[in-house]
């Protein structure tokens, strides 16, 4: 039941990434037919256009969100990966608790990150 309960969060991680990837490729890619549609920036990778965007509430909450999908799916797929090869339950044990600590600890790095600069908007107001 864990085991199949883990893989249902794997194929949704994954159709998260389809779509906030999609979603990034439209933003950074299209940056055309957005100028037309008058919502596109002009020069997507251009800092000050990465500035504006890291300041909306609306791309901290999807970079968070395809953070934390990019390194479930990854992780756990790597860990499947891992645990074909028939190793011993001590290594599978170790792998997990690994993969868990290393997992949380980046999610937590990046989140930081990502608040970190969405806040920086607050500070310069004040």
């Amino acid at each position: 039941m864990r085991e199949s309960t883990l893989w249902v969060l794997h194929i949704f991680a994954g159709a998260i990434i389809l779509v906030l990837l999609g979603l990034h490729m439209f933003i950074m890619h299209l940056d055309e037919v957005l100028g037309v549609l008058g919502i596109g920036y002009s020069e997507p990778i251009a800092s000050e256009s990465v500035f504006a965007r890291s300041e909306q509430a609306f791309f901290m909450v999807t970079y968070i969100l395809l953070l934390g999908a990019a390194l479930y799916h990854g992780l756990y797929g790597f860990r499947n990966m891992l645990f074909e090869l028939t190793l011993p339950k001590a290594a599978e044990t170790f792998i997990n608790w690994s993969f868990t600590l290393v997992g949380l600890g980046l999610f937590a790095f990046g989140t930081y990150a990502a608040i970190f600069v969405f806040a920086a908007k607050f500070a310069k107001e004040i």
